[in-house]
Order: C-alpha cells, then sequence, then structure tokens
C-alpha cells in the first residue's frame, strides 16, 4: 500500500543530485580579476592581446591563477586584492601608453572560484543584485525637447530633398519653432506640394498659414500620436544603446529599465567607481556615411603637404592611415532600419543595409552624382571619429544597398553589429546617483542568510516537537525544497536581490503549510479508527487536493507580480513561483518517499510517530 516503484525512488535521487550540484557553486565565493576590454569599438580582444597582457604580468612577477579569453573581454584570476591592484597598474601602463586616448578598459572584476568540473557542467552561483554586492545607481533624464528638435531637423532636410527630386520650386523651408514653413509664389504649386507631403509622410499635419508679403505658406508639424510615438521610440532606442555599450564591460546582470514617460534606472552591480561608471555610460556612438574627399587640396593634406579643405576633415582608417572626408553626412545610424553580414555575387563577404525612406532618397541622389566614388563609414565615440570602411559607389544606390570589399566574414559580421548598435536617440541627463558599497552588501547578505537560517530553524523545531518523527520527514523535505530552489535559480542565473531572500524566507513559510495538512489529515484518520498504513495513504492522497488549490491561486497572484511588476518585485515573483513549484514537489513526493521508506515495508504496524492524537470519548 506504501511503496514507492523504484522509478520514483531514482527521480528523488537525482532532483538531490541536481540540488547539490548547482547549489555548490555559491558556497566557493568569488577571486579577484583584472578584466581588459576594448575601449573603441574598432579594435577587437583577441589572442595577440591575451599574449601581451601574459608577458607584462610575467615581467612584473605578477602570478595570476588562470586567464580566459571570452567574446568581449580577457579576465586574469588572481589570488589576492593586493595582486588584484598590482596587476592592474601593469596592464594599464601596458595596453594603455596615452591615457588621453585609451584603447583599453581595464577594470576590477571578481570571478567565481568554483572548480573547472563544476563549471564545465555550467554549475555556476547565482549573481548578487546592487543591494548584495555593492556598486552604482543611476537615474537618467531623456531630453525629449532635443529629441524633438532632432526629428523637426531631419523631417526639414526630408522635405527638402522631396520638393527637389518632384522639381517642385518653393521660397525657402525654415524652421519655426516646432514647425517647419515652406514659402510658395504659386497656390497650384503650393497644392501639389501639399498633395505630395502628406503622401510621404501620414505623421505630418499641415496646414495654411496666413499670406504674408504675397508669399504662401505651409506650415508642417509633427501629429500628437507621431510626437509619443518618437518620444517613447527615443528612450527604447536609448536603453538599446545602453545594453549594447555597458554589455562589452562584461558587468554581470547590469539593470537597465525604463522609469515613467521619459527616465531610464542603470544599476551596475559591483563597480564601485563612480566616475568610471559614468565614463562606461557615455560610450554610446554615433555612425555616419559622408563621401570621401578626392580633390587635390584633400590628397596634399593625406600626404601631409597641405591644409585640409574648406568643408572637409581628417580621420584615420584601420591603423592610422589618414583620409580626408566632406562634412556633409548622407545618412546617420539612427535612419538604418537593418544591417546584417552576408555575401555578395562573387561570394566575399559584404554587409546589407537597410535605410528608411528619407535616407533611400537622399543617398539615391547623392550617389547617382558619384558613381566611382568612394564613400566611408565613420564611428564617433567621445567625440573622436574613426573610419570604419571605406568603399567605392558602383551603382546608384536606394533605400537597399551592400558595403562590399570586407577582409573576412568575422569582418563584415563586426562591422553589421556596429552599425546595428545605432546612437542615443536623445541626450540624457544623470539627475540621481547613488553608491552601495561591498561592505554593506556583505551585511545584507549576512542579515538575509540569517533570517532565512532562524526560520528554517524555528521551523524545523516547532515539527519536530510537535510531529515528532513525522516532523523529522518534513523538515527534511523543506530542506530539500530549499536546496531544489537555490538550484533553479543558479542554474538560471537569475540575480539575488534582498526581496529575492524575503521571498526564500516566504517559501520556507508556505512549503511547510502543505507538510501541516498531510500530517494533519494523517491524524485525523487515525483518529477515525482506520490503520496507521491506511492513513499514510489516505492522508496524503485527501490533502493533495487541497495543497493543489491552494498552490496554484498563490502562483496565479506571482504570475500577476512577474507580469506587471517591475525591478524589485519581478524579483521577488520569479523566487515566488519557482518556490511554489519546488515546495509542491518537496512536500509531496519527498516527503512521501522517506514516509513510504520507513514505514512501507511494516506489515504489522500499529502506531506512527505522529505526536499526540486526540480521539473523541468512547472511540
Amino acid at each position: 500500500m506504501n511503496r514507492f516503484p523504484v522509478w520514483k525512488y531514482i527521480v528523488i535521487a537525482l532532483a538531490m543530485v541536481f540540488g547539490l550540484l548547482y547549489t555548490l557553486p555559491n558556497f566557493f565565493g568569488e577571486s579577484p580579476a583584472v578584466q581588459v576590454s576594448s575601449a573603441k569599438a574598432t579594435v577587437k580582444v583577441d589572442t595577440a592581446l591575451l599574449g601581451r597582457i601574459e608577458q607584462a604580468l610575467t615581467a612584473a612577477a605578477i602570478k595570476h591563477q588562470g586567464i580566459a579569453l571570452d567574446p568581449n573581454s580577457i579576465k586574469v584570476r588572481l589570488s589576492d586584492t593586493d595582486t588584484q591592484l598590482k596587476a592592474k597598474d601593469v596592464v594599464l601602463r601596458t595596453l594603455n601608453p596615452d591615457p588621453a586616448d585609451p584603447t583599453y578598459v581595464v577594470a576590477l572584476n571578481l570571478l567565481s572560484a568554483s572548480p573547472q568540473w563544476l563549471t564545465s557542467l555550467h554549475a555556476l552561483p547565482m549573481y548578487l543584485g546592487l543591494d548584495l554586492r555593492g556598486g552604482v545607481h543611476f537615474l537618467l533624464q531623456v531630453d525629449m525637447k532635443a529629441a524633438l528638435t532632432k526629428r523637426i531637423d531631419a523631417t526639414a532636410g526630408e522635405l527638402r530633398s522631396l520638393l527637389r527630386e518632384k522639381n517642385i520650386r518653393h521660397g525657402g523651408i525654415a524652421r519655426n519653432g516646432d514647425a517647419i514653413e515652406i514659402r510658395f509664389r504659386e497656390e497650384p504649386v503650393m497644392a501639389r506640394a501639399r498633395e505630395l507631403i502628406r503622401d510621404a509622410n501620414p505623421d505630418l499635419q499641415i496646414a495654411e498659414a496666413p499670406v504674408e508679403g504675397g508669399d504662401r505658406k505651409l506650415t508642417v508639424t509633427l501629429s500628437p500620436q507621431a510626437e509619443r510615438t518618437l518620444l517613447d521610440n527615443s528612450v527604447k532606442q536609448n536603453i538599446t544603446t545602453l545594453h549594447n555599450r555597458i554589455n562589452e564591460l562584461g558587468v554581470s546582470e547590469p539593470v537597465i529599465a525604463q522609469q515613467g514617460a521619459d527616465r531610464i534606472v542603470v544599476q551596475l552591480p559591483g563597480v564601485q567607481d563612480t566616475a568610471r561608471a559614468k565614463d562606461i555610460l557615455g560610450r554610446t556612438a554615433t555612425l555616419e556615411a559622408r563621401l570621401v574627399d578626392i580633390s587635390q587640396e584633400a590628397q596634399a593634406a593625406v600626404t601631409g603637404q597641405g591644409p585640409v579643405p574648406f568643408g572637409a576633415e581628417l580621420f584615420r582608417q584601420g591603423r592610422g592611415a589618414p583620409v580626408v572626408l566632406k562634412k556633409q553626412a548622407i545618412f546617420t545610424g539612427e535612419q538604418l532600419t537593418s544591417a546584417a553580414a552576408t555575401f555578395d555575387e562573387n561570394q566575399r563577404a559584404a554587409v546589407a543595409i537597410n535605410l528608411n525612406d528619407a535616407a533611400g532618397r537622399v543617398l539615391r541622389e547623392v550617389s547617382r552624382e558619384n558613381i566611382k566614388k568612394p564613400m566611408a563609414v565613420v564611428l564617433f565615440e567621445r567625440g573622436r571619429g574613426e573610419v570604419l570602411t571605406v568603399a567605392t559607389i558602383q551603382s546608384e544606390l536606394g533605400s537597399r544597398f551592400q558595403i562590399t570589399g570586407m577582409e573576412s566574414p568575422q569582418a563584415s559580421g563586426d562591422l553589421a553589429l556596429l552599425l546595428r548598435a545605432g546612437a542615443l536617440a536623445a541626450p540624457m541627463e544623470i539627475i540621481e546617483e547613488r553608491t552601495i558599497g561591498p561592505s554593506l552588501g556583505a551585511d545584507n547578505i549576512r542579515q538575509g542568510f540569517n533570517s532565512t537560517l532562524y526560520g528554517f530553524i524555528a521551523i524545523a523545531v516547532f515539527m519536530i516537537a510537535y510531529y515528532l518523527l513525522m516532523g523529522v520527514f518534513s523538515t527534511i523535505a523543506l530542506a530539500v525544497n530549499l536546496l531544489l530552489l537555490i538550484a533553479l535559480l543558479s542554474l538560471l542565473q537569475a540575480t539575488l536581490t534582498l526581496p529575492g531572500i524575503a521571498a526564500i524566507a516566504l517559501t520556507l513559510g508556505m512549503a511547510i503549510d502543505a507538510n501541516v495538512l498531510i500530517n494533519e489529515r494523517i491524524r485525523e484518520e487515525l483518529r477515525n479508527g482506520v490503520s496507521p498504513q491506511t492513513a499514510i495513504s489516505t492522508g496524503y492522497e485527501r490533502a493533495w487536493g487541497t495543497i493543489l488549490d491552494s498552490n496554484i491561486t498563490t502562483l496565479i497572484a506571482g504570475v500577476a507580480l512577474l507580469t506587471f511588476g517591475s525591478g524589485a518585485v519581478r524579483g521577488f515573483a520569479v523566487v515566488h513561483c519557482l518556490g511554489i513549484l519546488t515546495s509542491m514537489f518537496s512536500a509531496v513526493v519527498v516527503s512521501r518517499g522517506l514516509v513510504n521508506l520507513w514505514y512501507g515495508g511494516k506489515k504489522k504496524l500499529t502506531t506512527l510517530s505522529i505526536g499526540q492524537v486526540w480521539k473523541p470519548t468512547g472511540v
């Protein structure tokens, strides 16, 4: 009656092994490390750089405990913090001889100290949130006025190109506040222009202004819906760009989220240097496409035999080769809709570019007039421009074209990634900043751990005192629940915060409630005079329905918090939902397995160690 099949015990054993393996990394702590990543989008981290770092450390007689290369950075593991600081200074001097123009970012970091065999199983410790690990918190305000101004300026240029392309004569296009004014001398020409603008851009509102000085005037403004869409997209694009830049530094679980209509919260756990964090946030790039100046004056400037011509600028390409570009941009990174690595008709690496309609019209006109002439893509970062690639215009281009002549598929993939990264849609200002020290984070961890531990001990003492041996089984099941919960959080690489610790403590109380229901149902069956074996079987079966109903309703509330909440609320909800799932398994399956293992083989069982069973008088 109370025997588990072998496969159920195998499932319980596998769950225990899983819990131990994936919980274990959280007890090894972290090792100090130095992390090296690229400070420029055109500079890559590779094996050659790894060799330079090893040589520099060897020359300085600094021993390391391992050095690893990942796609975005190189991490050097060290024995203690003093060696970590020395290694950082050595690597910084070696890689950045000019502090004013750093090529690489050298930062302090912490790496998991788990053994290699655990890491190979993807058994990694949980990430710690800002309140547990320490770090910096920023609240940024997006300048929506600047975003609107930028859009209006771009719209004015688009309208100018559109009217020129359709040979519609006008008396000038000028911006007046948040409106664009277009003057005409003839009524039929103005009517034609009005229809053309309405068809080309339905987001614009067009009105006829009073006649001044014999001229007719159209006033063009963005519709309210278009303004709201622009502001929403500006915030979302800024969040995406910040993600792209911050992820290059390998910050563990950065939090970048929208708050309100025009604010962005940025949390960088583990970063203690506020100045460096601001520099990270400032690592946003602007991309522009420009024509190469091939005049004799420009060639003289390239060779250093003359000044840069008026209306042009001197840039560097690749390993420092100079190139002179015209100042006027053909299109910018924010006008790209997509960029992907591909191959041309000769199976050579290339980048496929898609532009929006307005940029496509401008490029079509410029390329038609400059066939067989070179065009360059420039990346502006920290106010400095660097040429990514120079390609020759082979034919008239439009909204879709290819950049060919890439050295390798990897080069085309890197360029496509840079193009997709885009630029900030609107400038931002830091309106709040906080730094949480690692000592405060350590205190939070200790207090959170102690609260969970003391809660577990209190529950265990009560259960064992009240339910005796059955209470022992319940306590073991509760420990398995805690083990599985931490293992799942580690496997999913969830970020543990103080609300998450509170959810773990709450899960303990909710999980033991199922065992209380089971034990009381067994007691009720014993009071009714049934045999102990039948009481065990009936108690678990009848308690299961109640346990399932209560946990499902609680899970629905947790899913609602996870869906509609944000920040700390979502962190609480994740732990809460996982805890419900693990508690149902441990309270029913694990505890039943222990009870069956202890009592199931006793055919003449007369009593259960489940505490005092009060029977009605006369029973």
